[in-house]
């Protein structure tokens, strides 16, 4: 049982939320564009975290068997209870579990900074049939803009994230977090070099602004709410990552200032004070043929 990611990295809850509203139906003629296939049979998902991906692609492509794969075994748990449509399964990106020619698409979203290249695009190579298509979904630079009811830190605050500070940076650097970066130049220059053809680069934005007046009040709280998840998630992991420095008590004071300033953020919502915050992504999108 492999749980390093959910533990360590990005809880299972905040990676959800966040997956879950970058690929929301409102965007899927934007992604199928994008993904340009033709009625694909078998859609495979490498490095599929709780599933949210692979939930919108069976959406988008009803006709499609759809497969995820992930190490993380909490990951695949949790994708296995809420879709059970979908195939999951506990395998590695680097040793596909899967027959050469097996599939008609393999898609991977923020994974292929983390594996060395040759392992990652040498397995899906074997695994898609000819003609096949491969696609790395990669996040670039976004714009991250704090709500000022939430940005402004106490003093405990303050106290806790500096003692943190430098157990965090080691965690990435122990579980050689994205160890293999490329930009936007080496990133489809690298898929060719391991013989993919017609290889062609797309950009999709995401706007996630809940004062946006086109924004239901579902999808806003949900905004809010996902990066209430996100900052509750990273509390509750300075157990694992920071426990020599921090408390169990500690933690949960934490948590519960987390709470206050997020309910603070959704009644301000409701009374129409807008605040403006937004977490704005820019996805590249890589897409080759085998």
């Amino acid at each position: 049982m492999n749980t390093i990611w959910s533990t360590y990295i990005q809880n299972i809850h905040t990676l959800y939320a966040s997956r879950s509203l970058r690929f929301s139906n409102h965007l899927k003629e934007q992604y199928k564009k994008a993904f340009a296939l033709d009625d694909p049979s078998k859609i495979l998902e490498i490095g599929c975290g709780p599933g949210a991906l692979a939930e919108s692609l069976s959406r988008w492509y009803p006709q499609a068997q759809v497969c995820g794969i992930d190490r993380d075994s909490n990951f695949i748990d949790f994708a296995r209870a809420r879709a059970a449509h979908i195939e999951f399964m506990e395998a590695d990106a680097t040793a596909l579990p899967f027959e050469d020619g097996s599939f008609d698409v393999t898609i991977s979203n923020t994974v292929a900074e983390h594996i060395e290249p040759s392992k990652f695009y040498g397995e899906q190579y074997r695994v898609l049939k000819e003609n096949g298509v491969c696609i790395v979904l990669s996040a670039r630079k976004g714009i991250n803009i704090v709500a000022p009811c939430i940005a402004e830190e106490t003093e405990f605050e303050k106290d806790i994230w500096q003692r943190v500070e430098k157990h965090c940076s080691d965690i990435y650097r122990k579980y050689e977090i994205c160890a293999f970066p490329q930009n936007e130049v080496e990133l489809p220059q690298c898929m060719e070099q391991h013989g993919f053809h017609h290889v062609a680069t797309e950009y999709i934005t995401v706007n996630l602004t809940p004062d946006n007046p086109h924004h239901s009040s579902e999808m806003a709280q949900a905004m809010i709410n996902a990066n209430r998840q996100c900052s509750l998630d990273g509390a509750e992991r300075l157990l694992h990552v920071a426990g020599d420095v921090v408390t169990a008590s500690e933690v949960e004071e934490l948590k519960c200032i987390v709470n206050a300033k997020y309910d603070k953020r959704i009644m301000l919502y409701h009374q129409r004070i807008k605040q403006w915050d937004t977490n704005m992504s820019v996805t590249m999108i890589v897409r080759g043929v085998r």
